[in-house]
């Protein structure tokens, strides 16, 4: 269990963006990064992505058809990767864990080992291990691009994506990225965790 708490963030520090907005600001300033990282925390347990196809078989419950549509990325997921590398990027994604896990949770750790074999860095914490740090609030989903941008990408209370609050500030976005390196070194391999725990679980129901 860590015992780091969390640093401040309050959204009058930062401005609000539109989803479609939020969207746009990443792709650039993620694009411009060289010789540098980028951080992403996950802490919900559900999401409703949209235009997904995968995540629609996990809604109608097909499966197979679910974990078939990710393989089809396998390419799309190693090129990524080579072209992070090629700039000096390296994007960590932490994915906090409850037990049991969810449908969704479920379903997404098999993408997450998918994205791990393609090249990518990904590990995965338990909820527990972040229990002190969240006696105040549950911690935020967050993406951190190399020391400059900050987004809190913000969900409506059925999993929607509703655009995020960006935070330029040089010592909010520092603070926030030593925290997720703190997160991510305490954290599992996805393709250990996945091994151990996820492998060997039935389909999850639709979700």
């Amino acid at each position: 269990m860590t015992d780091l708490l969390a640093p401040e963030l309050p959204d009058t520090q930062g401005e609000r963006l539109a989803h479609a907005d939020y969207k746009r600001d990443f792709r650039e300033r993620r694009a411009a990064i060289r010789s540098g990282g980028a951080w992403k925390l996950e802490r919900l347990q559900h999401f409703e992505e949209t235009n997904d196809d995968s995540r629609e078989a996990l809604r109608r419950g097909d499966w197979a058809a679910a974990l078939r549509l990710f393989e089809a990325e396998r390419d799309a997921l190693v090129q990524t990767a080579r072209d992070d590398a090629a700039r000096g990027v390296v994007f960590h994604r932490v994915r906090v864990v409850e037990m049991p896990l969810t449908p969704y949770v479920q379903w997404e750790l098999n993408w997450l080992r998918l994205t791990a074999e393609c090249g990518h860095s990904v590990r995965v914490l338990p909820a527990s291990a972040v229990a002190v740090a969240e006696e105040r609030a549950m911690l935020p989903e967050l993406v951190v691009l190399d020391d400059r941008t900050l987004y809190r990408v913000l969900y409506t209370d059925h999993g929607r994506p509703a655009g995020a609050v960006r935070f330029t500030d040089t010592g909010t976005v520092r603070r926030w990225w030593e925290y997720l390196r703190e997160l991510y070194e305490a954290a599992e391999d996805v393709q250990e965790y996945f091994d151990r725990a996820v492998a060997a679980l039935p389909p999850p129901p639709p979700a």
